[in-house]
């Protein structure tokens, strides 16, 4: 059995950062992932947690990620944002964005960020909800290297591709978070099932001729089982021509895979959209968005989105969050 220590969420972006910086990540671009990571753990979404920072170090080590990147932004219209990751971590330069969208957003009414050359971008969720934090409608689209796909085909075409929207409450709070991906399950999970030797349940991923398996392995040389068989592609090709095409970064196609240490950066792209309700709908959209949530919650053991990680986030700030003692073991292993 995993053996586990309970971390504060302070520590957990300690360690992340010192880590990131001894494998030469600048201060600078390392902050916003170590603070990225801390809230992901805090969420209970181990898969993007701490388990990324080693594959982060590394990525940095052999080039997939440069490390000191200094990502530039543009304002190509009055309410458009353009980033250029420049083969960076894509957090410095969302965080970037989002200083000039938030506030762009909410005189325009709407503004749009694109990112390209970009990276993975981790939890998709994590940024849509800073928005809706800011009290604003946040969407976000993030392409991945290619791993599903198409209806009627065995090779893939396009990634996990997730897609969120965060919906701000009328007591500051989120009201609403979703994020998911176009595959069943997120393509991390199968490569940590691989990492742990254990199974993977049947319907994650299918073999390099299209055929169901249970082998992680297999899955990993094979594609991902979309979400609602064609709905899931169809989703994932939205993604692509949002994140990707929207934003001028490379195609999933055409992307070096996320995982190990071949192939070069991967420059991929994001999108957001930040919608200011007080703008479309005025005083209504708090009161509408409260009798939608308040429906769901008034059935007994029924749940929105998001409910789950708010209150691992909740616990989290007052119990820590147990983490893998491996996953800790080689980071240390990196930081010396």
């Amino acid at each position: 059995m995993p053996e586990f220590k309970t971390l504060s969420l302070d520590e957990i972006e300690s360690i992340s950062f010192d880590a990131l910086v001894k494998a030469g990540t600048s201060p600078a671009n390392a902050r916003p992932l170590a603070v990225a990571t801390a809230a992901t753990e805090a969420d209970g979404v181990a898969s993007h947690g701490m388990a990324y920072i080693p594959i982060y170090c590394e990525h940095v080590q052999c080039g997939k990620v440069d490390g000191q990147a200094v990502p530039e932004l543009a304002q190509p219209a009055p309410a458009v944002l353009v980033a250029d990751a420049r083969t960076g971590f894509a957090h410095p330069a969302i965080d970037m964005g989002f200083a000039d969208l938030v506030p762009l957003a909410k005189q325009q009414g709407i503004a749009a960020l694109t990112l390209r050359n970009s990276y993975n971008c981790g939890v998709l969720g994590y940024h849509t909800a800073r928005l809706a934090e800011a009290g604003l409608v946040g969407l976000g689209f993030t392409n991945a290297p290619a791993s599903i796909a198409p209806s009627g085909g065995a090779k893939p075409v396009v990634g996990t591709n997730p897609l969120s929207i965060a919906v701000p409450g009328a007591d500051g709070d989120i009201a609403l978070l979703i994020d998911q991906s176009a595959s069943t399950i997120a393509k991390s999970e199968v490569m940590k099932h691989a990492r742990e030797g254990k199974p993977i349940p049947q319907g994650w991923a299918l073999d390099p001729e299209g055929r169901p398996t249970t082998d992680p392995a297999i899955g990993l040389k094979g594609s991902m089982a979309p979400s609602g068989g064609y709905k899931g592609v169809g989703s994932a090709l939205l993604v692509e021509v949002m994140a990707a095409a929207l934003a001028g970064a490379t195609l999933g196609i055409d992307a070096a895979p996320f995982s190990g240490t071949v192939g070069g950066p991967p420059k991929t792209g994001q999108c957001f959209l930040a919608i200011n309700p007080n703008t479309t709908a005025g005083g209504a959209f708090a009161s509408l968005v409260d009798r939608l949530t308040g429906a769901v919650h008034a059935q007994d053991g029924a749940r929105l989105p998001g409910d789950g990680r708010k209150s691992h986030r909740l616990r989290a700030r007052t119990d820590g969050v147990p983490v893998n003692v491996a996953t800790l073991d080689r980071i240390a292993a990196i930081t010396g």
